[in-house]
């Protein structure tokens, strides 16, 4: 079932009985996501941070390039095969002299000593290699994802196992994710020979004469040409890892695209219902409006229109961070809060414009958005001066 046929068999489907969309919609669960791009199922939103941290945490979704960490791993392995090379040269001469040695005198069907002590030689080998890399593997997880441990990406799924070749084929070979693979692996294999063709270049002359020298004299060339190799390769490739792996976060983020729908779902999960949140605020605007007897008098200054609007300020410095509207009314409303402050000796400010914004943009309980900051400050002062002026007369 591809993508494009999937909306218009969904148009179709509204002529048919129940059964006919019954029948599709079970075969479309049956297709896992994963199978589609985002905009094929109208996945055209932004992923939530909930959704990013679920993908994380229970679904072991990561963006992760494989690449980095590989580069990684062969960078560390080559400098420690550099910085032991003489132990891991002499512990393979001894295990080669021992059992030369051994081979003219033991019978290898009945002694049993022969295969504990190539284990032995055999860790002494590869164990600090392999420390080196696991502890390399470790790190470039961690510089990636940070600590996850989860099984769900290796807990069989079938809903993944699809059986639709043609989009299989499609996923595999003709998107853009693999595209950019086989622009990868090709890229890779051309860097690796470029770099053994100039090193075994600048060092064919001594490569040709290895016939004279001894085995170790040898060995010695052909180590240091492999080391350079592998050095220069892993750091190539590290650089290039960091490509890859932005194309891997891009790639995630567009899995994890939600719809519209979704979206609305989330945030009605998460966050309430906007329309129980909107009643909720509408109740407690009602309570606050209902309180306005006690709240004018509270005020520090009442502006008004100075008849039809009414708006009452209070501001405590230690605990706001700026004024906020404690009550506002509108013609009789209006002239009981006016009332109210004369009788309670709360400063009455006439100011048109600002007592007709506050009134139509700030509810009761709001702070004053900070456009009406100096317009504010400018009535404070006149209060605070109203205030002075009438301490002096006393």
């Amino acid at each position: 079932m591809s993508s494009a046929p999937v909306r218009e068999r969904l148009d179709a489907l509204t002529c048919f009985g129940s059964h006919d969309q019954q029948q599709f919609l079970r075969e479309l669960e049956a297709v896992h996501l994963y199978w589609f791009a985002a905009e094929d199922e109208g996945r055209t939103e932004e992923p939530t941070e909930h959704k990013i941290r679920k993908a994380r945490e229970e679904e072991g979704k990561v963006a992760k390039s494989q690449d980095l960490s590989a580069a990684i791993i062969m960078l560390f392995c080559a400098v420690t095969l550099a910085l032991l090379s003489s132990y891991s040269y002499q512990t393979f001469q001894d295990m080669v002299r021992y059992f030369l040695s051994r081979s003219s005198e033991i019978d290898i069907t009945e002694d049993g000593t022969l295969l504990p002590t190539f284990y032995g030689f055999f860790i002494r080998l590869t164990l600090p290699v392999a420390a080196v890399a696991f502890a390399a593997a470790v790190m470039g997880n961690l510089i990636q994802v940070g600590f996850l441990f989860t099984t769900k990406p290796i807990t069989p799924d079938l809903k993944k196992v699809v059986p639709n070749f043609t989009r299989f084929i499609q996923k595999s070979f003709l998107s853009t994710e693999a595209i950019f693979n086989l622009a990868k692996a090709i890229g890779k294999v051309i860097i690796i020979i470029t770099l053994a063709f100039v090193n075994i270049r600048s060092e064919l002359g001594r490569i040709v004469n290895l016939a004279s020298p001894s085995i170790s004299q040898a060995f010695g060339v052909i180590a240091w040409v492999a080391f350079r190799i592998l050095v220069q390769a892993a750091i190539i490739l590290l650089v290039l890892s960091l490509f890859d792996y932005l194309f891997q976060r891009r790639l995630h983020r567009e899995q994890l695209k939600m719809t519209k729908q979704e979206v609305k779902e989330e945030r009605k999960t998460y966050e309430g219902d906007p329309m129980v949140k909107g009643r909720m605020k509408q109740r407690m605007r009602e309570m606050l409006s209902r309180n306005m007897v006690r709240k004018v008098p509270e005020a520090d200054v009442v502006i008004t229109n100075p008849t039809h609007y009414a708006v009452a300020l209070e501001y405590h410095r230690e605990r706001m961070q700026a004024p906020m509207v404690t009550a506002k009314g509108k013609d009789a409303v209006a002239e009981r809060m006016k009332q109210l402050a004369g009788e309670s000796a709360v400063p009455i400010i006439e100011n048109k414009p600002l007592a007709r914004a506050l009134y139509a943009e700030v509810e009761i309980g709001d702070i004053i958005p900070e456009r009406f900051y100096e317009a504010v400050v400018a009535v404070l002062k006149q209060v605070y001066q109203m205030d002075r002026a009438r301490a002096r007369t006393w």
